[in-house]
């Protein structure tokens, strides 16, 4: 017992004290460590979440931007189409008040004024103080271009009425006789978009997150827009660190003092069209790691009076931070990897929780639907479409089904399939997978089709020979008798109804030469030659020809280069078609080629015309041999394109609408072999 004592004697007190500062100063170091390193990784962590801000800030103002663009020309072009419109009336010598005013209101058309070539006003929907001459010196002054014939369109654009509150939008057109037609929207809708999608309105919405404190977009000239009120920052052109994120297209970062407090500032250069507009700057608050401070501070206190229990304790935290890290990671890495699969998929995904809120809405199911995600995303999925039965969709039996789908213009084929799961919220969740198959679908019916005409033409080829030589024989006979026989009485119905004979005869061997020439295409003869000189050429043989109909033929390239087809074939496709529009638009009307490059492949023909369109009950058969609409036609026009395109190893399709007019596509390889 005294050995043990004696033994025990050992542990001095000095030796604890030493022990716990040594403890204490582990402790202690470890604390300032983790403080040096949270700080480190906070830091870091910022820095992306700035960047992935700033760079969201940076694609959303380059939307609005366009937005803002697209929607001005989208208006320029409609408000160009009405004042064309109504040139044409004018020039007709029809127009009047009562009809610029009818016409203004079914359109949605603040003004329409008719300015003569001094500035006089002629025409108008609206009567107001724009009639005093000095209105008409000011529309002189404005259209000034058009009256002297410097300009036949004339884009005014935005401006402040002059006589009433509010802003218009206006564009004009010049007559024949130098009269400039002149077409105002209300712009007020336009200007509180402006005002909802604007740079204020974006950098106002980043503001109302928790952490950040300011964002502003700032040129060399001062601050350009803002979030909340902040009046003043760090001028550019006072700063090195400022002048050089300019300068450069990349991120940079720094802590700075903001309003008597230490933030982190990222900034990043806001370029559109190549072009440094000015520098985002966007303030991240540093209560966390101001936070994360003071409560290691207090640890260190606490640690000096219970080392093991907050030593057991830091131990603890630091596994679970570990293993947060860890799993957050991992989150974000799934996560990644799992929206860019649905992202990139071919097939129109979407995911939708409870009573059918739209959660996921891929870019394919945009482009399928033709609808922005961020229009349907938290909106019940009904309201994207009302020619699917949803709710029989949601409880199928079966796991897949086909569904026509009208999506704009075009009529769709869809294979949709459907599942479902609870999530871990218990709440029900939908997965919706649709797939196109439009042009599957268009694909077989012209393989039938051509299954069918390839079936049809060597059945009938064979018919035909066999009836050419009984028709060659009776026209023999026919003329034999009408030379040699002499009738005693009504001499001359014999001889005309002998002529009527051999002429029917030789109408039937005629329709069965066209048929054969169907049946037993003529071998391709491809050569090389200049697209563009060949539809130049293509248009001057027609121009005469449209002008006496009415027609204009408007020829758009937006592929140039050399070409490897029959070109005498593909001048035979370009007549069928170019015929069948000018027979359809007896009124008159326009009728566009247009050329564009789908890949190095394939050329993509479209030929379209203004006319009535196409009844939807005889679609199906247009490219059916013998089938026609035309009292003196044949049948056999489309049929031989048709047959042309297939021998270029090409597809011909098309659309139509009743009142709108058809459009023939055409998709050619670049070159054929013969």
């Amino acid at each position: 017992m005294r050995k043990i004592l004696a033994k025990s004697q050992f542990i001095q007190p000095r030796f604890l004290a030493l022990v716990f500062l040594v403890l204490a100063g582990i402790m202690v170091s470890s604390a300032i460590i983790e403080l040096r390193q949270s700080r480190k990784e906070l830091l870091e962590l910022m820095e992306k979440q700035a960047h992935t801000l700033l760079e969201t800030v940076h694609l959303a103002s380059t939307n609005t931007v366009m937005t803002d663009i697209l929607i001005e020309e989208l208006i320029e072009e409609r408000l160009i189409n009405n004042a064309q419109f109504i040139r044409r009336i004018y020039e007709q010598g029809e127009i009047s008040d009562t009809f610029l005013e009818r016409f203004a209101r079914e359109n949605h058309l603040f003004r329409i004024n008719i300015f003569r070539s001094d500035g006089k006003k002629l025409f108008s929907n609206h009567v107001s103080t724009a009639d005093h001459p000095e209105a008409n010196e000011k529309a002189e002054d404005i259209l000034e271009s058009l009256f002297k014939g410097e300009t036949d369109t004339l884009i005014i654009g935005l401006k402040a009425a002059r006589y009433e509150e509010g802003f218009r939008f206006a564009v004009a057109v010049a007559a024949r006789d130098r009269s400039a037609i002149v077409v105002n929207l209300n712009a007020d809708q336009l200007l509180e978009f402006r005002k909802r999608i604007g740079f204020g309105s974006l950098l106002s919405s980043l503001i109302e997150n928790p952490g950040i404190d300011y964002v502003a977009l700032q040129d060399t000239s001062g601050i350009l827009a803002a979030s909340g009120n902040i009046e003043d920052l760090e001028r550019i052109t006072s700063s090195e660190f400022l002048q050089q994120a300019l300068n450069t297209n990349q991120m940079n970062s720094r802590l700075v003092e903001f309003e008597s407090e230490e933030v982190f500032e990222a900034v990043h250069p806001f370029i559109y069209e190549d072009e440094a507009v000015g520098l985002f700057r966007i303030g991240l608050s540093l209560s966390p790691l101001q936070a994360i401070n003071k409560r290691i501070y207090r640890r260190i206190s606490f640690i000096s009076l219970i080392l093991l229990v907050i030593g057991f304790i830091l131990f603890t935290l630091l596994i679970i931070r570990q293993n947060f890290d860890v799993a957050k990671k991992q989150y974000q890495v799934v996560e990644t990897y799992s929206r860019n699969i649905i992202e990139n998929v071919s097939d129109a995904i979407i995911v939708c929780e409870g009573e059918g809120e739209v959660k996921i809405f891929n870019d394919t199911a945009s482009q399928l639907f033709e609808i922005k995600s961020e229009s349907i995303i938290g909106k019940n999925i009904k309201s994207l479409t009302n020619e699917i039965d949803w709710e029989d969709l949601f409880h199928q039996q079966v796991s897949m089904q086909e569904i026509i789908l009208g999506i704009g213009e075009q009529v769709k084929y869809l294979l949709a399939s459907h599942s479902h799961y609870q999530n871990a919220d218990d709440i029900l969740t939908r997965v919706l997978v649709f797939r196109d198959l439009t042009d599957q679908k268009r694909l077989e019916a012209q393989i039938q089709r051509r299954e069918r005409l390839s079936a049809l033409g060597q059945l009938a080829s064979g018919v035909a020979h066999e009836i050419r030589n009984p028709l060659n024989a009776i026209g023999t006979l026919v003329q034999q008798l009408d030379r040699d026989f002499k009738p005693q009485s009504q001499e001359k119905e014999y001889h005309q109804l002998m002529q009527l004979v051999y002429t029917e005869v030789k109408r039937m061997n005629q329709s069965i030469e066209n048929f054969l020439r169907y049946a037993r295409p003529e071998k391709l003869h491809p050569q090389l030659f200049n697209l563009k000189k060949f539809l130049g050429e293509f248009e001057k043989e027609y121009l005469s020809m449209m002008r006496e109909k009415g027609i204009t033929l408007k020829v758009t390239l937006d592929w140039n280069g050399q070409v490897q087809w029959d070109s005498g074939k593909i001048r035979q496709v370009l007549r069928n078609l170019m015929q069948n529009s000018m027979d359809a638009m007896t009124e008159g009307g326009e009728i566009t080629i247009q050329v564009s490059e789908v890949d190095k492949q394939f050329l993509k023909l479209r030929v379209g015309d203004t006319g009535p369109g196409i009844a939807a009950d005889i679609k199906r058969k247009i490219f059916n041999l013998y089938f026609t609409t035309k009292p003196s036609g044949t049948g056999i026009g489309l049929s031989i394109v048709q047959q042309i395109i297939d021998q270029h190893d090409g597809n011909i399709s098309f659309e139509s609408q009743v009142d709108r007019g058809t459009n023939f596509i055409i998709m050619l390889p670049h070159r054929v072999n013969s």
